[in-house]
């Protein structure tokens, strides 16, 4: 999350929210939640978080071979070393289980035909129409490659379902960065083969959380000290509190705290991870990025918190005052709020 993986994943994919509480229903079963989670730690490299989410997987049914299946095409989205690395991952996991998990089966014989031919048919099926496009002309070896190899070799084996493989890439595409115009493709994709808005919008909320694991200064816990002050759900992680005030923040999509004034004192708030907002009262709410910086002055009423379609972490640091204090105020209503892009 430190290297702007939660930044910009999600442009054009709001879209496809049908609700506020689309990242709440419970879409995705047990057994696909766990594929979206394994996903997004193998793309971030995070072995600790993988071996955790690869047991929870096994013990929700997720079988040896299945996990072999996405581990294997994650190299396509995210490279060999991580995906070798996460392979080695789930074979100590399997190992040290006593190697009595269910295997589960192996994929049918390929279709007749060459790669390329199998392969062209099935990106046909899979997307719903013949892919085409200048960048194909342009370099048409990738062509090739996509269609015989990705779409033949990969998607052919048929012991994981097309659905379960774009659970999959949804997942690892969306902890990734500069890669929107693929992760919008395949939510498109995903669509065409049976997932729901509601399916689409918990994958990337479960990556999300799960690539949030690695914040630079420390996730920390839940901030129930000061839910009443937020709208949603945001996680507190201090870091001092000697002569100067500083906290780790994360703030989950959508979440944001209530208009406040720090009195005497001003903060400054360092951005280390995602996409967020910050508005002083009677002006334009600022779009926030990792490495802005905002100095918020004393007596000043704002509001900050995560965009919609983003997680968001900044450092807060209380400048030193005596007698300093913080009025919260009312919600940032959801009016308001949802007319920011």
């Amino acid at each position: 999350m430190s290297n702007r993986n939660l930044s910009a994943l999600f442009l054009g994919a709001l879209i496809l929210f049908t609700g506020g509480n689309a990242m709440a229903n419970g879409a995705l079963t047990a057994k696909q939640k766990t594929i979206a989670e394994v996903a997004a730690y193998t793309a971030k490299g995070d072995q600790k978080g993988l071996k955790q989410a690869l047991i929870n997987g096994l013990d929700n049914g997720v079988t040896v071979n299945e996990f072999k299946e996405i581990l294997t095409q994650a190299y396509a989205y995210c490279g060999f070393p991580r995906a070798l690395n996460a392979l080695g991952t789930l074979m100590t996991v399997v190992n040290e289980r006593g190697n009595k998990d269910e295997q589960g089966s192996l994929p049918s014989a390929k279709p007749k035909g060459t790669a390329l031919e199998y392969g062209a048919a099935n990106q046909t099926k899979l997307t719903g129409r013949e892919v085409k496009g200048p960048l194909f002309d342009f370099a048409p070896a990738i062509d090739e490659y996509l269609k015989a190899h990705l779409f033949g070799d990969i998607f052919a084996r048929d012991n994981v379902d097309w659905q379960t493989r774009e659970v999959a890439t949804i997942a690892m595409l969306s902890v990734r960065n500069g890669v929107e115009s693929q992760l919008n493709s395949h939510i498109a994709v995903g669509k065409h083969n049976g997932l729901t808005d509601e399916q689409v919008a918990e994958i990337l909320n479960v990556a999300q959380k799960a690539a949030a694991q690695d914040i630079l200064f420390g996730f920390g816990q839940e901030n129930m000290a000061y839910a009443k002050y937020f709208k949603g759900t945001s996680y507190l992680q201090p870091l001092n509190k000697e002569e100067v005030g500083i906290a780790n923040v994360t703030f989950e999509p959508k979440c944001r705290n209530n208009w406040h004034v720090h009195h005497k004192s001003g903060q400054i708030l360092l951005v280390t991870a995602g996409r967020g907002w910050y508005q002083e009262w009677g002006k334009p709410a600022q779009e926030l990025h990792l490495g802005d910086v905002v100095h918020i002055p004393a007596e000043v009423k704002h509001w900050h918190g995560a965009a919609k379609d983003s997680w968001f972490t900044h450092i807060a640091m209380s400048v030193p005052a005596e007698g300093a204090s913080t009025e919260w105020l009312e919600e940032v209503g959801d009016s308001d709020y949802n007319k920011l892009k």
